[in-house]
C-alpha cells in the first residue's frame, strides 16, 4: 500500500516540477519587445518556444527565445503549429527572463506581413502592454 502511495505521488509531482509558475521564470517589471525573422519553432508540450533573431543598428545579431502557452490551449485560441514559420518577420512584447537572459514570456506576437495580432502566452501570464 505504501509503495502504491508512493509511486502515486511521484508521477503526480513530477509533471508539476516540470511547469514553472510565470513569477518563477519572467520578471513583469523588465517588459521586453524585439522585432525580427523567426530563426526556430518548438512545438511541444509543456510550453512552445519560438526563437527570433534581432539585429541591431550595428548589424550584430541576438537571438531571442520566447515561452508560449501550452499546444493545446494555443490551438484551443486557433493558433496552430502553422501560425509562426521560419522567416516571418515579428514583433513580440512579453516579459524578460529573471535571470537577464535573451529569454522571455512570448505574451503577443505581431505579425509584419499581415499587421494580425496573437496572444501566446499561457492564461496565467502577465499581458503586456503594447
Amino acid at each position: 500500500m505504501r509503495l502504491a502511495l508512493i509511486l502515486g505521488l511521484f508521477v503526480t509531482l513530477v509533471p508539476l516540477r516540470a511547469h514553472h509558475s510565470f513569477a518563477a521564470e519572467y520578471d513583469e517589471k523588465q517588459p521586453v519587445k524585439v522585432t525580427g525573422k523567426v530563426s526556430k519553432v518548438e512545438w511541444k508540450n509543456p510550453h512552445i518556444w519560438f526563437y527570433v533573431d534581432v539585429t541591431d543598428a550595428a548589424g550584430k545579431v541576438a537571438t531571442w527565445g520566447f515561452s508560449g502557452g501550452p499546444p493545446g490551449m494555443l490551438l484551443r485560441r486557433g493558433i496552430t503549429k502553422d501560425v509562426i514559420k521560419l522567416g516571418d518577420v515579428i514583433t513580440v512584447a512579453g516579459f524578460r527572463a529573471r535571470d537577464g537572459s535573451n529569454n522571455g514570456s512570448g505574451g503577443t506576437v505581431l505579425f509584419a506581413k499581415d499587421g494580425k495580432q496573437v496572444f501566446t502566452a499561457s492564461a496565467e501570464d502577465a499581458v503586456p502592454q503594447n
